[in-house]
Parts: structure tokens; sequence; C-alpha cells
């Protein structure tokens, strides 16, 4: 494939993901869709670009994330 070609994929894909990211928080609260997206494997900035937020408040409500996923 060409440069354009993967180019145009991955922002394809790109619009899926947070088409998808979307539809994971719309019934929920910014604390909880943040959690569900980080927990999903989402980065804060597409979290961030989700919920409308910051990249810091996603860090702050996703600090927790990772020590409940383990325990």
């Amino acid at each position: 494939m060409t440069k354009a070609k993967d180019e145009l994929i991955l922002e394809e894909l790109e619009i899926l993901i947070r088409l998808l990211a979307l539809q994971i928080a719309s019934d929920r609260s910014v604390t909880e869709g943040a959690q569900a997206l980080k927990l999903a494997g989402l980065d804060n900035k597409t979290i961030a670009k989700v919920l409308n937020t910051t990249e810091a408040t996603v860090r702050t409500l996703t600090s927790g994330v990772r020590g409940r996923r383990k325990g």
C-alpha cells in the first residue's frame, strides 16, 4: 500500500475508535467514562478528546485504575 492509503486507513481507524469510545462513555459520568476508556486501553489524549476535558483531568480520574485492575 502507498503511504497515502496507509494514512487514510489510520485516520479512519482513529474515527472508529472515537465513535466506540463515545458509545462506551455516553451513559456514564466523566469519571466512570474515563476509567472505562482507560481500561479499554485508550490513551489520555484520546480519552480527553472524547470526554471534552483535559489530559490532566483524565490522569487524575484514572490514576488508580491500573491498581484496581491488578487486584
